[in-house]
């Protein structure tokens, strides 16, 4: 909570991300805005100084200060202070230790290695976003009024895939446009103002993925990029950008994040469409039974 008289000693008990969250609504507009970008690329953006912070946040050096004094720090020396404690704790607590995932692998074998790293990217993937875009994103898709696109690279064009597959369930006027595919031309002939792209692109960003967004943002559609945390080019493009962590203990980069984040996107969509939806599911099983698709016990 943040502090506006006497101390709320039970907000010690709070982390400083809880705190700006639950103290949002009682701050100016350019302190919810400083708050925003703090959560958004927490706790990285709470180590370096006031004036790289305020340059970052697009706001000015005193409302960072005011920021600190209000969540009742005395100052940003003693909000940084407060950061560095928390992750002080999370590296020697046992409370954020996780039990190993193979109990008779030892802590070095590559399961509990591969596993644990994945487990910390999607929770640094989900602690960073920002919910009124991600909301606003799934009302975006759910509009029956756009058609949707979706595309992706070498490694993410099945994810793509994926999620048109689902999407084709839940809604109509959903599209999959292949890497370096003679199906971009007709797609663009039939995109119009409002409609939404998809794209997925992490490194190595591909020239392919930049060029279809760049002739798509012609044709007026609104872009969703789906990246990593150093970034697509694509990103000057996009109206809402989310960025997965993606870094494993292998030659390859992981893709469980993004897999989550995809699910989770489709799960938000489904609930806006649901009436239409349900609709529509009950239509698909009845074709599967007629045409017997499904093998039966």
């Amino acid at each position: 909570m943040i502090r506006t008289g006497v101390p709320d000693l039970s907000a010690a008990t709070q982390s400083i991300e809880d705190r700006l969250r639950t103290g949002i609504e009682e701050m100016t507009r350019t302190e919810k805005q400083l708050a925003g970008h703090i959560l958004r690329h927490y706790p990285m953006a709470l180590l370096g100084s006031v004036a790289q912070l305020a340059r970052a946040a697009d706001v000015s050096s005193p409302t960072v200060v005011r920021l600190a004094q209000k969540m009742g720090y005395g100052g940003y020396p003693g909000l940084q202070q407060a950061v560095r404690d928390e992750l002080e704790a999370q590296l020697v607590s046992p409370l954020v230790k996780h039990d190993r995932w193979a109990g008779d692998a030892p802590d070095t074998h590559m399961i509990n290695r591969f596993a644990d790293t994945v487990l910390g990217n999607l929770q640094a993937t989900l602690k960073q976003i920002d919910h009124a875009e991600f909301d606003a994103t799934a009302a975006l898709m759910a509009d029956p009024k756009r058609r949707i696109f979706a595309t992706g690279g070498r490694i993410t064009g099945p994810i793509a895939a994926y999620f048109v597959a689902h999407m084709k369930v839940i809604r109509p006027g959903v599209e999959l446009l292949e890497p370096l595919s003679n199906s971009w031309p007709p797609a663009l002939l039939e995109m119009q103002k409002g409609d939404v792209l998809l794209v997925f692109d992490i490194r190595r960003y591909e020239s392919s993925v930049l060029q279809l967004v760049e002739m798509a943002v012609e044709q007026g559609a609104e872009v969703v990029l789906i990246t990593d945390p150093w970034v697509s080019p694509a990103a000057t493009h996009a109206r809402y950008r989310f960025s997965a962590q993606i870094e494993a203990p292998s030659a390859w980069d992981s893709t469980v994040a993004i897999q989550v984040l995809v699910e989770t996107l489709m799960a938000a969509i489904q609930s806006l469409t649901w009436e239409e939806t349900s609709a529509r599911m009950a239509r698909l099983e009845a074709l599967y039974d007629r045409a017997r698709f499904f093998r039966r016990k």
